[in-house]
């Protein structure tokens, strides 16, 4: 059952921990994948979509009225929660376990290596773009989510999201030409 669904018979549950239960089962992959694209750490992506879910829970459970697009509410929730961690990182320092790491002896390093570079390439060109052509690819080609879905998390029509992923792309493609990595 979609958390569409969940949500569409809210009305009729009497118990909002249910409901809540299954919007985070149908949500916690992408808003985890979400604010790590952004932060770029296990821990701190953990921290945050455990906050996430939390605030949301919070909402969800305190507000009268029915919250009409749970995914999009949550979404918005990581959002303004990766401002505030950017905002306070000055602050403090973070020490990342992701800085060493763990070689697996079955797999093969040539093939990992190569692997990792392009994904290292890839993440530093989408870090490159402004924060929206981020979303908007990150949406569509790892939590697989449709036009229709992006465009009411981002309140514009799908014409227009259609636009913004086309020039998310094309930016995209352009910064990783720039490092000079051929395209096979």
């Amino acid at each position: 059952m979609s958390y569409l669904n969940i949500i569409l018979s809210y009305p009729k549950m009497n118990n909002p921990r249910k409901v809540f239960s299954q919007i985070y089962d149908d949500c916690v992959d992408k808003i985890y994948r979400f604010i790590f694209f952004k932060v770029s750490s296990q821990e701190i992506a953990q921290d945050l979509c455990s906050e996430t879910f939390l605030r949301g829970w919070q909402a969800f459970k305190n507000n009268k009225k029915k919250i009409e697009n749970p995914q999009a509410f949550l979404y918005q929730i990581a959002r303004n929660l990766v401002v505030d961690h950017y905002r306070q990182k000055g602050k403090m320092q973070t020490v990342s376990a992701d800085c060493v790491p763990i070689i697996d002896p079955g797999e093969d390093l040539e093939e990992q290596a190569l692997l990792k570079s392009d994904l290292d390439t890839v993440k530093s060109a989408l870090a490159g773009l402004k924060d929206e052509y981020q979303e908007v690819v990150v949406w569509r080609y790892v939590d697989d989510l449709s036009i229709s879905e992006m465009s009411k998390m981002l309140n514009k029509s799908e014409g227009a999201v259609r636009v913004t992923l086309h020039r998310a792309l094309k930016s995209l493609k352009n910064r990783i030409s720039d490092t000079g990595v051929t395209q096979a």
